[in-house]
């Protein structure tokens, strides 16, 4: 008498699921053109609402750009971008990235960068190109949806931990619907442009932007594959 396969646990089929959303997300460097249906869009935003906060607070705020006014800020950013003056006119509301590295975060901030450069086929001295591919943030990486996301003054660093876990929900969301995204603090230097295109108000802040779309399968860029530090290299167990 022959036997039926075992059935894995539903318990065990939820968490490869979520297991593999969560470990193909990665920042998408190149996008087809294919639309991404404003239902999907809602969709996303309402499943990553359920993203934890201090006292319920949910202190995200989010403008979804497509169409001609993706297309118009691109052009305002790019056109600052290209300015030879952006780097003292354009400089960001708060410091992103540390003023003085350190080890190990540098060697993991160079590895990634020059990664992506080989990729490219981009030398050490190559500046124009590198300007150039650090411009397609600005293109949202031809993305057909951009996401700019904002939060109250009034709020404090615990809120901004809270939106992280709310941007990480929004690209496991996206995940989960085929769909990948770009987290990009380039824009961040870019703040002001944003804001008055946005019309964010003066209470607010600008947090950072993110892309959304299908990738583009065949462009170099979308093989990269980031490292990661085994568990034991961050994490302490204590019995």
């Amino acid at each position: 008498m022959s036997s039926s396969p075992a059935r894995s646990h539903p318990d065990d089929d939820r968490a490869a699921v979520v297991d593999e959303a969560i470990r193909s997300r990665r920042s998408v460097r190149a996008f087809l053109p294919t639309p991404v249906p404003r239902e999907d869009v809602e969709a996303i935003l309402s499943v990553a609402s359920r993203a934890p906060s201090g006292t319920n607070i949910q202190p995200w705020k989010v403008t979804v750009l497509s169409g001609e006014s993706l297309s118009r800020l691109s052009e305002k950013i790019l056109a600052a971008h290209d300015d030879p003056d952006s780097t003292t006119v354009h400089v960001e509301e708060y410091p992103y990235y540390p003023k003085n590295w350190a080890s190990p975060y540098i060697e993991r901030r160079r590895k990634v960068g020059w990664d992506l450069y080989g990729l490219l086929g981009l030398g050490k001295d190559d500046k124009a190109g590198m300007h150039a591919q650090h411009g397609r943030n600005y293109a949202f990486f031809d993305a057909p949806v951009g996401l700019m996301f904002t939060i109250d003054r009034v709020l404090e660093l615990g809120s901004w931990l809270d939106y992280g876990m709310f941007l990480e929900a929004v690209m496991v969301a996206a995940r989960g619907r085929g769909l990948d995204t770009c987290p990009q603090a380039a824009f961040n230097r870019f703040h002001r442009i944003i804001g008055e295109h946005i019309g964010m108000p003066a209470t607010e802040s600008f947090v950072c932007g993110m892309s959304l779309g299908h990738a583009d399968p065949t462009r170099i860029e979308n093989s990269l594959v980031t490292e990661r530090v085994a568990v034991t290299d961050f994490a302490r167990f204590m019995a």
